[in-house]
């Protein structure tokens, strides 16, 4: 009996799991989430039963499977479902066979349901695309990754996406009461009481994962419910069910992407704060320390660069702490890197500057060292191939000289440009006060 069995569903059994047992019944009773909300264009085709092919993307218990067990109940179509990590090649040409035999002999279409769907690799996701271009399937994805990078360009542009959000604090509250006091699927007919504060701290701690808040209820009741006497849940005895509040995050997934790039912004828009607050995300998350580690090289270096050099002295220290040292106490070093880079000056003139000498070594015909600053360390090459002839040694003359650096191809070509902040300032007072610069001249003397 399959996920999506009406009848099964009129008949729950009384053992099964809480959250199971509330999953939504109609759009109705789907929380907290406005692209199912009434008058939207997704409700709307629900309704009037005249689909197109879309994907549901959003975080785990935020209803992608209870929207299409609705579909499921509403429709007039043929309603299939597939389990991407279960399912092959072979299973989707026997769906889509199908469903071309229902539409050519009887009129009906088909809704394939795919959960998971971001498990597909590409040859399966390429076997798909014939039956949804053809309208033989239309085909309905859940997915907790970014559809964007793990679905098919080809298949994505015959899908909507359409985004489901993290329920908020106030949604997990009404569906915990609902829960509660619902008799026929929920504990109703138990004595179950739940003080305001336990119920603000269980749909804080279960981070707008509606299954989640059922699970630990659940547990919660089956651990301390006593038959002869009535249960008041309180924090503590949600906080020994739960040993401390869950972190939603996945090392491989789309959100570990979201969270680096929030850490990295927030360290590069001045705020220490809120890159302390994703950096204790990513740490609780069980984050590769090194993984934070490199990327505040990578930070230091293209984006704080020489406005403030020690920045990358201390980021390097911080990965080198984390190798010797390992959790948990690299997460001082870690966060004092941190702290260090978010109150840095910024530039990304140093970025800019190996970007745009490789433009420009890209863009060049031909490439020849100056006979002046080529190597003259052999006892011939000076006399044979004009080597060192012309070039002057700059402490000999107080530090610096005006000479040709660049080649003659390129000659006069400027990459590196200072900014206005922290040690680059310094930088360009010290350029400015030079008599001239030799990629501004013409060839050494010989």
């Amino acid at each position: 009996m399959d996920l999506f069995d009406i009848n099964h569903d009129k008949n729950i059994a009384a053992n099964a799991p809480l959250a199971y047992r509330m999953r939504p019944q109609n759009l109705d009773e789907i929380l907290g989430q406005k692209v199912i909300a009434p008058g939207s264009p997704l409700r709307q085709s629900i309704e009037r039963d005249q689909l197109h092919s879309f994907v549901l993307f959003g975080p785990p218990g935020t209803g992608k499977t209870s929207i299409a067990r609705v579909i499921a109940n509403v429709t007039h179509s043929q309603f299939e479902y597939l389990p991407a990590v279960t399912s092959g090649v072979s299973d989707i040409k026997k769906v889509a066979a199908a469903a071309g035999e229902r539409m050519k002999y009887h009129r009906i279409r088909t809704i394939l349901f795919v959960d998971e769907i971001h498990r597909f690799n590409k040859s399966q996701q390429d076997v798909l695309l014939p039956f949804v271009e053809d309208g033989t399937l239309t085909l309905i994805g859940a997915t907790t990754e970014n559809p964007l990078y793990e679905l098919n360009n080809a298949l994505l542009s015959r899908m909507k996406i359409y985004l489901l959000d993290a329920l908020n604090e106030n949604d997990i509250a009404r569906l915990i009461k609902h829960a509660l006091s619902d008799r026929e699927r929920g504990l109703g007919r138990n004595e179950i009481e739940m003080s305001d504060d336990s119920l603000d701290w269980l749909a804080r701690a279960c981070k707008g994962d509606a299954r989640m808040a059922l699970n630990i209820l659940e547990t919660t009741v089956n651990t301390f419910m006593n038959p002869d006497s009535p249960l008041v849940i309180d924090i503590d005895m949600l906080q020994k069910v739960l040993a401390r509040p869950l972190i939603k995050y996945d090392r491989t997934g789309d959100y570990h992407y979201d969270t680096i790039s929030a850490f990295i912004k927030s360290i590069r828009g001045s705020d220490p704060d809120a890159a302390l607050f994703w950096l204790a995300v990513m740490l609780e998350g069980g984050e590769d320390p090194r993984f934070i580690a490199r990327r505040l090289i990578v930070h230091a270096a293209e984006d704080i660069g020489l406005a403030a050099p020690f920045a990358l002295t201390m980021a390097v220290s911080a990965a080198q702490a984390v190798e010797h040292v390992g959790l948990p106490e690299a997460r001082i070093p870690l966060a004092e890197a941190t702290i260090y880079l978010a109150t840095s000056p910024k530039s990304n003139s140093s970025k800019m500057a190996i970007d745009e000498a490789i433009t420009a070594v890209r863009e060049s015909q031909r490439i020849k060292v100056p006979n002046h600053l080529a190597d003259s360390s052999h006892s011939g090459a000076r006399k044979i191939l004009g080597h060192g002839h012309g070039y002057k040694y700059p402490p000999d003359f107080g530090g610096y000289v005006e000479q040709q650096y660049l080649p003659d191809e390129i000659q006069g070509q400027s990459f590196y440009h200072p900014g206005n902040n922290g040690n680059e300032k310094r930088i360009a007072e010290f350029l400015s006060r030079l008599p001239g610069t030799a990629k501004n001249k013409g060839p050494a003397e010989k």
